[in-house]
């Protein structure tokens, strides 16, 4: 059982902001400071205090047994061109994937693009690619240090060999080629030093780049000027007539579509849905027309087609919405292949091109599909798979034989067979019914004090599903269970369940968490000195507020990259994309909602908070370490509790994306490492 230790010194200081008439004091606001000596110093400190606790005996058995969990065979869906297929492969412990490709089938992959080799410790990660129309170049991206910044350069594939062409400064790149291949549309943020300090992270642009010519060269296509904080998003239908831009205000899924015919001489994309009143997603273009998914009218979804050529571009419907959450669609061998959330679980439909229903596709079992590859003119398409006991495993349909077989070889080295998957459903404090998902070993005896971790989301519309995660079987195996709940906020049910979330009804989103605790300590699964809960980003915050707010329902909590400060959270790195999902405090009414729950104003003196793991990193560039950090100092202040606050910072790392398989080992052993001393459990 970990106790608390003396920590280091937190300088604070007497600073308070003015808002709307509320004096609001912010003593840690030095630790914002990422590249200040007393900072670094103050988080070299930290790191010493959680090393000195967390590392031994048990330690070095948990990573040792995950490593033996993350060492299994892994292959990424392939994107197809012609008879040629360009996916990842993972051996086992490889940092990170190398790309292949393969000529046919039965052909012999090679290597195309190996990013291990690029830095020793695997810190340069492929953060997109996009094949020509032949399968002959590829572009691709590579982020380092896990920054959301990339940077795009161009492979031929035959040899192997990139050409001269780099993009710089993109973030959130979208990449499409031109169908001739003579060059490609990419997404790009400004040149740092070019526009007012932290501009550089707004005013997304679309640009249009000639192969073999420099980046200043490049065309600017589109922006929009009366939105900074906007992503776009470029897709080129697959017959190369037109460009569809998609622009998504902030990070929501509303969006407006603009639409630029690459076969007249008009330079100016003309809107064809505007007002960022629901969202919209580009499919492909089906015979004259353009298939879009959008949740106007409709907030679990449909699919609708708009004539390019018509001079009203009015919107048909072709699939309308049903009872379960549209999720994504394809369009291959004149079918639209969909794929629905039922229960927060996946299943694939077809329907015909005017929306008559098709045959069901039967998936490996109850799970998330993550992702659909497949062009109009193929013959079979391609489906990413996981569940809570299965690895995410590419899969192969043929519309020919009608089957769903295996791509390639993804295999763990663990029985799946022994460990159990349920769904229950419990009410939020609203009387909202929320639903959970439950993974332990068969055969668990109930008996009200095993050890639970708690995990949630509840946020920007992301549906949490049935997804593999190597370490939590070091936990099942050692008697724990995992818990996974459906929060309002996320996708799962829809954009009501979304906005049930959203800005001035957040705490739905905590009450919901809060519910799920409860009702675990109830049907005796567990007790509140054995409960642990989890969450990243907005589910660090999520985190974050659940142990401010209910510190008795708790023994342990990881808190990640944590959205902690809400007054000043859209003043660092992209956090203005967020307004449209939190609000801010420069409002006078969203102001008093978020404080009442931000996490760092809302730590009480002399509270007994449980034990808590707050972990960042020190190259995240969308959520900004420093909130976690002065979260951490503040709990550290008040907590009358007997258990430790201790803060990780990942040294060369992000937000995630990307972290090589090496960090990822550690990481999971340090929290549940944490985890197991602060439940009073003994890993063996």
């Amino acid at each position: 059982m970990l106790v608390r230790p003396n920590y280091p010194p937190s300088q604070k200081v007497d600073v308070a902001d003015e808002y709307h008439g509320v004096d609001v004091a912010d003593p840690y606001r030095l630790l914002e400071a990422s590249e200040a000596a007393s900072t670094r110093a103050w988080v070299d400190a930290q790191n010493r205090l959680t090393r000195s606790l967390l590392d031994g005996p048990e330690h070095g058995l948990l990573a040792r047994r995950l490593t033996e969990l993350y060492d299994y065979p892994r292959i990424g869906v392939p994107q197809k061109r012609g008879n040629r297929y360009v996916f990842t492969r993972n051996t086992g412990l490889q940092n990170q994937p190398v790309v292949l490709v393969q000529d046919g089938l039965a052909g012999r992959p090679r290597e195309l693009l190996d990013p291990n080799r690029l830095a020793p410790d695997g810190t340069v990660a492929l953060t997109g690619l996009e094949l020509n129309v032949t399968g002959t170049l590829m572009a691709y991206a590579l982020s380092r240090n896990g920054s959301d910044r990339q940077e795009i350069f161009v492979r031929d594939v035959d040899t192997a060999k990139d050409r001269s062409d780099r993009i710089r400064w993109a973030k959130f790149a979208s990449i499409v080629w031109l169908k001739d291949s003579s060059g490609f549309y990419y997404t790009s943020f400004p040149e740092p030093g070019t526009v007012p300090p932290g501009d550089e992270n707004y005013s997304h642009k679309l640009y249009s780049h000639r192969l073999g010519s420099d980046q200043s060269s490049d065309i600017r296509v589109f922006e929009h000027p009366d939105e900074k904080a906007v992503i776009l998003e470029a897709n080129v239908t697959w017959t190369g007539r037109y460009l569809v831009i998609t622009a998504f205000k902030g990070s929501s899924d509303r969006s407006e579509v603009y639409l630029l015919d690459l076969e007249t001489d008009e330079p100016v994309p003309i809107p064809i849905f505007t007002g960022f009143t629901a969202s919209y997603r580009f499919i492909e273009m089906a015979g004259d027309r353009i298939l879009f998914q959008t949740d106007h009218s409709a907030p679990l979804g449909r699919i609708i087609a708009v004539d390019p050529r018509s001079e009203s571009r009015y919107p048909e419907e072709v699939i309308p919405g049903g009872a379960d959450k549209l999720s994504s669609a394809l369009w291959v061998q004149e079918t639209i292949v969909a794929s629905y959330l039922h229960h927060a679980s996946s299943q694939i439909r077809t329907f015909t091109p005017d929306g008559e229903r098709g045959k069901d596709i039967e998936l490996p079992g109850t799970g998330s599909v993550t992702a659909l590859s497949g062009r109009p003119d193929d013959t079979e398409f391609f489906v990413g798979f996981t569940s809570f006991t299965c690895p995410e495993a590419a899969y192969r349909y043929e519309f020919a034989t009608g089957k769903l077989t295996r791509f390639g070889e993804t295999v763990a080295n663990i029985n799946s067979s022994a460990y159990e998957t349920k769904q229950v459903w419990y009410p939020s404090r609203d009387g909202t019914k929320i639903s959970m998902f439950l993974v332990h070993k068969k055969g668990l005896p109930l008996d009200g004090v095993r050890p639970v971790l708690l995990s949630g989301y509840g946020g920007f519309n992301i549906s949490q599903t049935p997804s593999f995660n190597p370490g939590n079987f070091a936990w099942f195996d050692s008697g724990g269970v995992f818990a996974l709940a459906n929060l309002r906020g996320g996708g799962e049910y829809g954009e009501e369940w979304h906005r049930g979330g959203m800005l001035g009804r957040k705490q739905n989103v905590f009450d919901d968490l809060i519910g799920a605790a409860d009702w675990l300590i109830a049907k005796r699964y567990t007790s509140p000195g054995k409960l642990g809960i989890e969450g990243t980003s907005n589910g660090g915050l999520l985190v974050g507020v659940a142990i401010v707010q209910r510190p008795d329902l708790f023994g342990a909590a990881i808190c990640r990259a944590p959205v902690a400060d809400m007054l000043r959270y859209h003043l660092f790195g992209v956090g203005r994309f967020w307004i449209s999902e939190y609000g801010s405090s420069e409002d006078a009414e969203q102001f008093q909602y978020l404080y009442r729950y931000s996490p760092y104003h809302n730590v009480k003196d002399g509270m007994s908070y449980p034990a808590t793991l707050v972990m960042t990193a020190d190259a995240d560039d969308r959520v900004d370490p420093g909130m976690a950090r002065k979260f951490a100092a503040r709990l550290q202040e008040a907590t009358a509790g007997p258990g430790p606050i201790l803060i990780r910072t990942e040294m060369k790392a992000g937000h995630g994306g990307g972290k090589p398989i090496s960090k990822q080992i550690d990481e999971d052993a340090d929290m549940f490492a944490f985890l197991f001393k602060c439940l009073g459990e003994v890993y063996t």
